[in-house]
């Protein structure tokens, strides 16, 4: 397709850059004509996407940090800007998840998906903001259903995600004043993702979740990365503090019935009395 949106000589930072929706959005903002800069914990996956960004012309930066270190991600972010100048465009994409019951969750298990989501989150736009474009940086936060769709199996993520939106709304009445617009956006069933191989990873499940979206069908990573183009764009300049879910609908009811679904996959068909 066309790109409308023009972000020539933006530079854009894309936390958890190195593969799926995060990925995806580094190369939407590439072709759009940002300067991208990528981090990730594995080198060798920073490494990939910078090579598939420059292999599309692109000028890519990358470097390996992890974000639950706030050091390492303060040294990523100021090694970054020595690149490519001050940052324009924010993306907070890094997360973990797997599926599990309450009382079949560790402590270290539930302490690590708020470490990566919740903690990673804030160390990431903590960091940042010394090194934002301001006035008119753009920080966007990939966040999930389960921030506001009670979800079993997933009360960690549910916590995480829910405290990254939170997190979205503050930050954006405090930094609002520097000319810096926080929001999230929430990706429905996205096909080919991580994401959604953990929460439906057999063909069963993925078919109980593709019955459960109003409009019928999977997203794509593009469908998460124009949203991505047009919140950090000229044409959302009065938009802040939003929550926006890009999900076929799926979080106005298909999500909890899904998530109904799966629980009779997972603990088996009742048997009869």
């Amino acid at each position: 397709m066309s790109q409308p949106f023009d972000f020539s000589g933006k530079h854009v930072f894309v936390s958890g850059g190195t593969s799926g929706i995060n990925l995806g959005i580094a190369h939407a903002f590439s072709r759009a004509g940002a300067k991208v800069s990528v981090m990730s914990r594995s080198q060798e996956k920073v490494d990939a996407a910078v090579a598939g960004l420059k292999a599309r012309g692109g000028a890519a930066f990358g470097i390996a940090a992890d974000v639950r270190d706030y050091a390492g991600v303060e040294a990523a972010l100021k090694a970054a800007t020595a690149h490519h100048g001050k940052i324009d465009v924010l993306i907070s994409g890094a997360a973990g998840n797997f599926v599990a019951p309450a009382l079949g969750m560790s402590s270290n298990g539930f302490k690590a998906v708020i470490d990566i989501d919740l903690m990673g989150t804030f160390h990431v736009l903590r960091a940042a903001f010394a090194h934002l474009a301001k006035p008119g940086a753009s920080i966007i936060n990939i966040s999930a259903p389960q921030s506001y769709n009670a979800m079993e199996f997933q009360m960690h993520v549910c916590a995480a995600k829910a405290g990254v939106d939170m997190c979205t709304r503050v930050a954006a009445i405090e930094w609002g004043p520097a000319g810096v617009r926080v929001n999230s956006v929430v990706p429905g069933p996205i096909a080919d993702t991580e994401g959604l191989k953990r929460l439906a990873p057999t063909p069963e499940m993925e078919q109980i979740v593709l019955d459960s979206v109003p409009l019928g069908c999977m997203g794509h990573v593009d469908d998460i990365a124009h949203c991505c183009l047009w919140l950090a764009s000229p044409m959302a300049r009065y938009v802040t503090g939003t929550v926006i879910p890009v999900d076929g609908g799926w979080s106005l009811g298909g999500a909890n019935s899904a998530a109904n679904g799966m629980k009779k996959v997972l603990m088996g068909a009742p048997k009869k009395q």
